[in-house]
């Protein structure tokens, strides 16, 4: 599962001047059973260093509802990683086929640009998911249909 195109930026992090973070995250269906290796995300800009905390959820698609972390990854992003895809290890995880996931990033000390892809009502950039927008004060979020993050899932059968 991926979704490479990459038009527009979004933010994660916490901006100088703002009291709140900001979180984003992706929901997908898994296509075939097998262990997750690996989430990667498109880094477009890191303004300030620090890390970033990927967690992968069961996802509810009717209700929109988060279940529990089912694992975790943090990775320190630096300034050079601009531009470059940013992988999330993960440790097999088993996911399954048909099933709803989710993935949420946020970063307590960094402001990162992610690439995201905008599309069009008759053109949407991956119509297997929606992205989730949201920050710290109001973790309920939205969620858009027309708005993907850049992201690539490795699996394993």
């Amino acid at each position: 599962m991926q979704q490479t195109t990459n038009n527009t930026t979004t933010w994660i992090g916490h901006r100088q001047g703002e009291t709140r973070d900001r979180l984003r995250g992706q929901t997908f269906i898994c296509p075939l059973s097998g262990q997750l290796d690996c989430i990667e995300i498109f880094s477009n800009c890191v303004t300030n260093n620090g890390p970033v905390d990927l967690s992968i959820h069961p996802f509810n698609t009717e209700t929109k509802v988060w279940g529990p972390a089912l694992q975790t990854s943090k990775v320190e992003l630096h300034k050079s990683d601009s531009g470059t895809w940013v992988a999330f290890p993960l440790n097999g995880l088993q996911l399954q086929k048909g099933s709803a996931y989710g993935f949420r990033l946020k970063s307590n000390g960094g402001l990162i640009g992610v690439g995201e892809a905008a599309g069009i009502v008759d053109h949407l950039p991956y119509t297997d998911g929606l992205e989730w927008v949201a920050t710290s004060d109001d973790q309920q979020g939205t969620y858009f249909t027309y708005l993907s993050l850049a992201f690539k899932v490795e699996m394993r059968a």
